[in-house]
């Protein structure tokens, strides 16, 4: 690619670049000389998986990877026990050393999914910071005020609000803005919330003599929902190491609205065949659930494989498509006797709670043997033959007597 060509494509779903022609001017000085450019994504390990969400930055780091330079995954060891502020409207609890740990050992293993393991330098964050010591913290602190900390959107809201702001947070972002600094990293990636925390890199690169940092954020990922930002604590994800199945049968139920922002920023098709697939569906020349369908196969293949894909598509067909059941079912055994429908459910773990049982029968959502439950305190006969109960789309448990 020309080095416009590659701006273009290292454009594709980001929204700021700060700036395009300091970028223009590393790519051009890195075709020169031959050196590879170093782009920085770092991560504090707060939780031990991935969703797709946060691989929308990782897939940008993958993409200067694809052009030949060098992509530097930091884990955030010591910032971890810090805790980003970042979007959090109250201190929250840093986590131990030890839980920090595992969750790292995890991220290696999943970021592999999408980065080349042979091209990725991986690399913690306390190697600088253990060694730098009271007297080079207070060094570091020194390069920045409390008034351009206290600018930080998050930290203005709190103090309008009344709500406390520990000191160690105000550190935060000098912290991640010196790794910057530590690992002479030429361009950095983050989400949009990191936004100051990434400027702080840039600054801290000028106060020690360092070219600044490029900046390229990415939109936060609307979860299944379409509404609120991807998260596990609201149900709303598609975890990276879930089964295909269920990862497919997830991709299916997004709205169609929300199909184009996945396309453009969880797979590499190019945005002139988004906009014409989106042409293409409003003038209804294309179905859009074809397109869901090709949306699912694509992501479930980088996180699994193309045989993966299409298997998870046969079942899919099979079981919402063709109205079939799926050929492997979980069995579990209980006393034979006869049980209340909605006590039955809460204890197989088909529902979380006998509230949620009674709702999604009186929903229409439970079927017991194909057949649709009405009555909540319906008496059940389980006998050593089984009944099959299916919960909304997705969930099957036979439950035997024994």
């Amino acid at each position: 690619m020309t080095i416009d060509e590659q701006i273009a494509f290292l454009k594709k779903g980001t929204v700021d670049m700060i700036r395009e022609e300091d970028l223009k001017a590393k790519l051009e000085r890195s075709a020169k000389t031959g050196k590879p450019l170093r782009v920085k994504f770092g991560a504090d390990p707060t939780a031990p998986d991935i969703h797709i969400g946060h691989t929308v930055v990782i897939r940008k780091l993958k993409a200067f990877q694809d052009l030949g330079h060098t992509a530097i995954f930091l884990i955030g060891d010591f910032t971890g026990m810090i805790g980003d502020p970042s979007g959090k409207s109250v201190t929250r609890p840093p986590l131990t050393r030890e839980e920090i740990l595992v969750n790292a050992e995890t991220y290696k293993k999943q970021i592999f999914k999408l980065l080349d393991p042979g091209k990725t330098e991986i690399r913690f964050n306390s190697e600088w910071f253990e060694p730098l010591g009271a007297t080079g913290f207070i060094k570091l602190a020194s390069h920045t005020t409390v008034m351009q900390i206290l600018e930080r959107d998050d930290f203005d809201k709190r103090m309008k609000d009344q709500r406390p702001i520990a000191l160690h947070e105000l550190l935060y972002p000098l912290v991640q803005g010196y790794d910057s600094v530590a690992l002479e990293a030429d361009i950095e990636l983050g989400g949009t919330d990191q936004k100051f925390n990434l400027l702080m890199g840039r600054n801290l690169q000028r106060e020690y003599d360092r070219e600044p940092q490029v900046i390229i954020t990415t939109p936060l990922l609307e979860g299944l929902d379409g509404v609120q930002k991807m998260s596990k604590s609201l149900n709303n994800y598609i975890g990276i190491d879930e089964d295909p199945n269920e990862m497919f049968g997830k991709v299916m139920s997004i709205g169609d609205d929300l199909m184009w922002k996945y396309f453009e920023l969880l797979t590499d098709v190019p945005v002139g065949e988004i906009a014409s697939m989106m042409t293409r569906c409003r003038a209804g020349e294309e179905n859009p659930r074809n397109l869901k369908v090709e949306l699912a196969k694509k992501i479930i293949a980088d996180f699994h494989s193309p045989a993966d894909a299409q298997t998870a598509e046969d079942e899919f067909n099979r079981r919402f498509v063709k109205k079939e059941i799926p050929d492997e079912i979980d069995e579990t055994t209980v006393a034979p006797g006869g049980y209340k429908l909605v006590d039955l459910l809460a204890d197989t773990g088909l529902a979380a709670s006998k509230g949620e049982a009674k709702r999604l029968i009186e929903q229409g959502g439970v079927k017991i043997n194909g057949e649709k439950a009405s009555a909540p305190n319906a008496e059940v006969e389980i006998s050593g033959e089984g009944v099959l109960f299916q919960v909304g789309k997705r969930k099957f448990l036979k439950v035997k007597g024994e």
